[in-house]
C-alpha cells in the first residue's frame, strides 16, 4: 500500500483579503475575523493524492498546522476522499514562520508514522515562500522535488516526475520516501461531492498539541523562528486620471501623442 500525506494549509479567504490585519506587536497576520480555505495549490497536492488513491492501493493522511478553526478545511479534504485527517493546534505554534511551521509539520509527519509520499502546494496563498516543503524534506532527511508539474511514472520504489522550469522543465528520477511540491498545472482538483460530505461525518479528526508532538516549546511558533519582522509600513497608491473627449478618432489621436511624450511607445 501507498502511504500518502497530504500538508494542506489554512489560508484567509481572498474574497475577505480587505478585512486582514496585522497585529503591530507580533507583525503576524490575524485570522480570527477572516474565514478560512484550503490554501489553492494544496488542491491540487490533494488531487494528485486522490488519483493515485483511485489508480492503485494508497492511504491517504492529511496534515495540517492552525487554530482550531483549521479543522474545517481538513473535514473538507476527508469529504474529498482522504482517510484519516490530523490538525497541529497549540498556542506554542502560532506566529511561526517558515523554518518552524517545516519542524512542526516535520514532526506531526513522524507521529503519523510510515509514509512514502509527502504532496504540498508549492507555496502558499498569504506566504508565497515557497520555503516550507524543501525544509520539511530536510528536517525528515529525504529528497524534495519543488514545482512539479507532471506524474510521469508512480510504479515501485522510483518516480518520474516533470518539475516545471522557465521555458522548460526537468525531468527528475526520485526514490520514495520523498516530498513534492506541486503547481497548479499538475491537475484540476475535483469539487465535494455531497456522498462524500456524508462519509466525511463519520471521519474523526485527530488533534495534536506540543505535549502529542513531544517537542520543546522554544523550537515552535515564534519562539522556534529565525525570521523577524522588524518593521511594518502602509503605503498609499496614487493615481491621476486625465479624461480625452472627441470623436473616437480624435481620442485614438491624442491617446497616442501623450503615450509618446510619455515614452510608452
Amino acid at each position: 500500500m501507498l502511504n500518502i500525506v497530504v500538508c494542506v494549509k489554512a489560508v484567509p479567504d481572498p474574497k475577505e483579503a480587505c478585512n486582514i490585519k496585522i497585529d503591530p506587536d507580533t507583525k503576524t497576520l490575524m485570522r480570527c475575523e477572516v474565514p478560512f480555505v484550503v490554501n489553492p495549490l494544496d488542491k491540487n497536492a490533494m488531487e494528485a493524492a486522490l488519483q493515485l488513491k483511485e489508480q492503485g492501493d494508497a492511504h491517504i493522511s492529511v496534515l495540517s498546522m492552525g487554530p482550531p478553526e483549521a479543522g474545517n478545511i481538513v473535514k473538507e479534504c476527508l469529504a474529498l476522499g482522504a482517510d484519516q485527517g490530523f490538525l497541529l493546534s497549540d498556542p506554542a505554534f502560532g506566529g511561526a514562520d517558515a523554518y518552524a511551521t517545516a519542524y512542526t509539520l516535520a514532526k506531526g509527519i513522524e507521529k503519523i508514522g510510515s509514509f512514502d509520499v509527502v504532496f504540498c502546494g508549492m507555496a502558499s496563498s498569504d506566504g508565497s515562500t515557497e520555503w516550507v516543503g524543501p525544509e520539511m524534506a530536510t528536517f525528515l532527511n529525504i529528497p524534495v522535488v519543488t514545482m512539479v508539474k507532471e506524474i510521469v511514472e508512480s510504479e515501485g520504489e522510483f518516480w518520474q516526475v516533470k518539475a516545471s522550469l522557465e521555458n522548460g522543465y526537468r525531468l527528475m528520477r526520485v526514490q520514495l520516501p520523498a516530498v513534492f511540491t506541486v503547481t497548479r498545472d499538475l491537475n484540476t482538483p475535483r469539487t465535494l461531492s455531497f456522498s462524500g460530505i456524508i462519509k466525511a461525518r463519520k471521519k474523526e479528526i485527530s488533534e495534536w498539541g506540543i505535549h502529542e508532538l513531544g517537542v520543546p516549546a522554544e523550537l515552535l511558533g515564534v519562539k522556534g523562528s529565525p525570521t523577524v519582522v522588524s518593521n511594518l509600513s502602509t503605503t498609499e497608491s496614487k493615481r491621476e486620471v486625465e479624461m480625452i473627449s472627441g470623436t473616437r478618432e480624435e481620442k485614438a489621436e491624442q491617446l497616442v501623442q501623450k503615450l509618446a511624450e510619455a515614452g510608452v511607445i
